[in-house]
């Protein structure tokens, strides 16, 4: 499973695997926000991989503010995953939105599914949605991950994004292409029209700064 699984996606382990992370010797608000991950089957993230880990993925843990906001670097067998999936569906964090911008919020989701573009919500609102946690704090983006099928259609969601008549949290996030390649949204905008030289693409195992278009022909 380790090396089907990109930056984004959430997994969930298996009891061996628990074990395995709580046996680690840490900081004890770091293994109190282990203990609860584990009784609650919570998921973890998938992060950055290392290029020479074998069969181990590296994942993260965004601890909500009740554990001090840590974040915590894992590092488990792939045999100890389970259960891939995504982050949340714009509905699932429509309640953690201010009730006045809850319509807006539903029709800006109508929008992207009409060009396509599938989002998932992560960072604090997607986290809340998924541990019923306190992860929000004032002034906290609302982060989306866009996976597209090639550049056009990523054009039309940043645009649309960029665009839109949003009164909520700041739009942030990550349009994410096939190879699983992936460029913060705003950043593509500019690019793509011609207001920055090169972009910076995450990749599953680094980040590199591209300039021209050849990289996005893979896509």
């Amino acid at each position: 499973m380790g090396s089907d699984l990109q930056r984004h996606q959430l997994v969930r382990l298996t009891p061996e695997g628990w074990a395995g992370v709580q046996s680690i010797d840490r900081e004890p608000i770091a293994q109190a926000a282990l203990a609860h991950w584990a009784a609650h089957d919570l998921p973890l993230v998938v992060t950055r991989q290392r290029v020479d880990d074998g069969e181990q993925v590296a994942l993260g843990l965004p601890a909500p503010t009740c554990w001090g906001r840590l974040r915590l670097a894992l590092s488990v067998p792939a045999a100890a995953l389970r259960h891939p999936h995504g982050f949340p569906e714009p509905t699932a964090i429509t309640p953690l939105l201010a009730p006045p911008v809850r319509a807006a919020w539903t029709t800006l989701a109508d929008r992207l599914a009409a060009l396509g573009v599938a989002p998932q919500v992560y960072g604090s609102h997607g986290w809340q949605a998924i541990t019923g946690l306190a992860y929000l704090r004032e002034g906290s983006d609302l982060d989306l991950w866009l996976p597209v099928r090639d550049a056009a259609q990523a054009d039309a969601a940043a645009a649309l994004l960029d665009d839109a008549d949003w009164r909520g949290p700041r739009l942030d996030g990550e349009i994410g292409l096939p190879d699983g390649a992936a460029v913060a949204w705003r950043e593509w905008r500019q690019w793509r029209a011609g207001q920055a030289d090169a972009v910076l693409v995450k990749h599953r195992t680094g980040v590199r700064l591209e300039r021209g278009s050849q990289w996005l022909i893979r896509n």
